[in-house]
């Protein structure tokens, strides 16, 4: 008499499970991360993953993550909005300015954090493969000081 009130109660329970929506993840474990190539406004070479929002949408939160080769170079730029960066794994360097100078660069290593306002220009490079996790207000945009630096203008 159980067995079959146990067939139906594990019936039941799946057809609910099913029928539930789908919602979007929200906890993720590394080998979960799903890695695409990063946008055309960053040199190539470099992967992204979307962990919560839409960094292109015209507002909201975002949190996303970027691989980045040894050496992987990103020119002087702005953003519109607070960068807040995490530095997961690798040598991020970072300098302030308008010409990328290795001389003036400060090394942060893994563990450590930063946050860049809208009016501070930087410029950022990678020592052995970095991840950097940054989180913001979309959208993620870079502004570089020289257009001539945008890799997206480059075809």
């Amino acid at each position: 008499m159980r067995l079959p009130f146990l067939v139906v109660l594990a019936f039941s329970l799946t057809v609910v499970l099913a029928a539930q929506p789908t919602r979007a993840q929200n906890a993720f474990t590394p080998d979960q991360v799903k890695w695409g190539s990063a946008p055309p406004f960053l040199p190539p070479g470099a992967q992204l993953a979307v962990l919560e929002g839409d960094p292109m949408a015209s507002s909201g939160d975002y949190t996303i993550r970027l691989k980045m080769p040894d050496g992987y170079k990103v020119a002087p730029h702005t953003h519109p909005y607070r960068e807040n960066v995490t530095v997961l794994s690798g040598t991020l360097k970072v300098g302030m300015g308008d010409q990328f100078d290795t001389s003036k660069m400060m090394s942060f290593n893994s563990g450590s954090f930063a946050y860049l306002d809208p009016s501070m220009h930087h410029y950022a490079a990678a020592s052995g493969e970095t991840v950097i996790q940054i989180h913001g207000v979309s959208p993620v945009k870079f502004n570089y000081i020289n257009r001539a630096d945008d890799p997206s203008m480059k075809k």
